[in-house]
């Protein structure tokens, strides 16, 4: 049965028009997927579906998404965190796209959620990010099973915070960029004191609110919390939100930083 995929024409660019009409037919898409972006599963043949390609410097792998989470894209990754990707999928099901790149479905491929909203810090209204990845995150190298992504960021500089009672620190060399009112990327310090360079970045620039450019502006700063997978969740409310990162706080699984703005 043809499956409900969407296939955008740079990722068929990418896999070659020959791999993009087999996914179009169904022979070489999956029924049932866990999408990429939200984690939970998904069906090709009832709901639309959007291929999503993860591409690094020498590998490329296909990956699956509701198509109302996530439009098909191909998305630049580093080549050290595709081949744990690949390595995850152990072989299965795993096909030749265009260049004799593998490419297979990602279960374990995790995806930053990013999330803006304003924060009430001693009677002031803060800019803020808060970070969440879609599965656990392991240290490069790791063949372990555990969640290091905040051990990580501690070793960035990120703070632990056990409550919301005051602005966090400024991490120097890290800075948000915002352009035209939009969010684009999340930047970390260059190799060796280079070019800073993208720790995240939106496949498609983010909208954010007047109220919050306009406090980002005011301080120069954003604060980004950050925590481990299931630990927010997607909150439709700033309330909610705050409500959230406090929770995360008093189990001792938030960190933060205030981030200077790259950008108006």
């Amino acid at each position: 049965m043809p499956r409900m995929l969407d296939v955008s024409d740079a990722v068929r660019a990418e896999i070659g028009d020959e791999e993009a009409d087999r996914l179009l037919a169904g022979e070489n898409a999956p029924g049932s997927y866990d999408c990429t972006s939200c984690r939970t599963p998904g069906d090709s043949e009832q709901e639309r579906t959007s291929t999503v390609l993860f591409v690094g410097d020498e590998t490329a792998v296909l990956a699956f998404a509701h198509a109302s989470c996530l439009p098909s894209q191909v998305v630049q990754v580093t080549e050290e965190h595709l081949q744990g990707a690949v390595r995850s999928i152990g072989g299965t099901g795993s096909d030749m796209a265009a260049g004799g790149e593998p490419y297979g479905s990602v279960p374990e491929q995790a995806v930053l959620g990013v999330t803006s909203g304003l924060v009430l810090i001693e009677g002031e209204l803060h800019p803020a990010l808060v970070v969440e990845p879609t599965a656990p995150i392991v240290r490069p190298g790791s063949a372990g099973l555990g969640d290091d992504f905040l051990p990580l960021l501690i070793e960035q500089g990120f703070m632990p915070v056990t409550h919301l009672a005051s602005v966090p620190p400024v991490l120097h060399g890290w800075s948000v960029l915002l352009a035209v009112g939009q969010l684009h990327a999340v930047l970390q310090p260059g190799a060796n004191g280079g070019q800073p360079v993208a720790w995240w970045q939106a496949h498609q620039p983010l909208q954010v609110t007047d109220s919050w450019r306009a406090a980002a502006n005011k301080h120069q700063q954003v604060l980004m919390f950050a925590a481990p997978v299931g630990s927010i969740g997607r909150q439709p409310r700033e309330d909610l939100l705050r409500e959230a990162l406090d929770r995360a706080a008093a189990n001792g699984k938030l960190v933060a930083a205030a981030l200077p703005l790259a950008g108006t």
